[in-house]
């Protein structure tokens, strides 16, 4: 009888591979988002195929809309994005567009601020405020704006607003109602 070796050689190019130690998190997933530019400057956006649309009552997407549009989706989905622009002339562009930097935390020489402990404050319910009008036609989609400033027009009956970044921001579907009190002349603009 022949004894066993008590060990045993191995040639490391005739082992069948081994299958990698899955990730912790899997696989990473890029969002597609799509934007589609016709001539007019309207814009329909998709996000992995599916429609990506504005708030509901709010005016369509249309190209000064992209930034805020792309800022929102990477906020939202903490990854990065791949891009994809069609124009309406048929030329295209792809970009990876990143999220931004989650805040720094302290530097160990920094020392961290005093916690501030404050009792519980209640919860406030909403105040909601009615505003209403008549002599809309039936079913128009009705603006709603607020006013910030005010201004005056010049000789030629021209007017325009200078708007703060924080009054600007406020104006969630970018665009401003310029109205005259004596005239009535009402003019929609969208923030440039």
């Amino acid at each position: 009888m022949t004894p066993k070796p008590r060990y045993r050689r191995t040639n490391p190019d005739t082992q069948p591979p081994t299958a990698p130690a899955p990730k912790s998190g899997g696989p990473v997933v890029v969002p597609v988002v799509e934007f589609t530019i016709s001539v007019d400057g309207v814009m329909s956006v998709t996000v992995d195929g599916a429609p990506y649309l504005p708030q509901p009552f709010a005016p369509g997407w249309r190209r000064e809309s992209f930034p805020a549009i792309l800022d929102t989706l990477a906020a939202r989905h903490r990854t990065p994005l791949r891009v994809q622009v069609r124009e309406a002339d048929g030329s295209t562009f792809t970009d990876i567009i990143t999220p931004p930097r989650e805040r720094p935390t302290a530097r160990p020489w920094e020392a961290p601020a005093p916690e501030v402990v404050r009792p519980p404050v209640a919860a406030v319910p909403p105040v909601l405020h009615q505003v209403a009008g008549s002599g809309f036609v039936p079913g128009e989609d009705v603006a709603v704006a607020v006013i910030h400033a005010h201004s005056d027009a010049s000789p030629d009956g021209t007017a325009r607003a200078l708007l703060t970044t924080e009054q600007a921001a406020a104006a969630v579907t970018g665009e401003v109602i310029l109205l005259g009190r004596i005239s009535g002349t009402l003019v929609v603009s969208r923030l440039a």
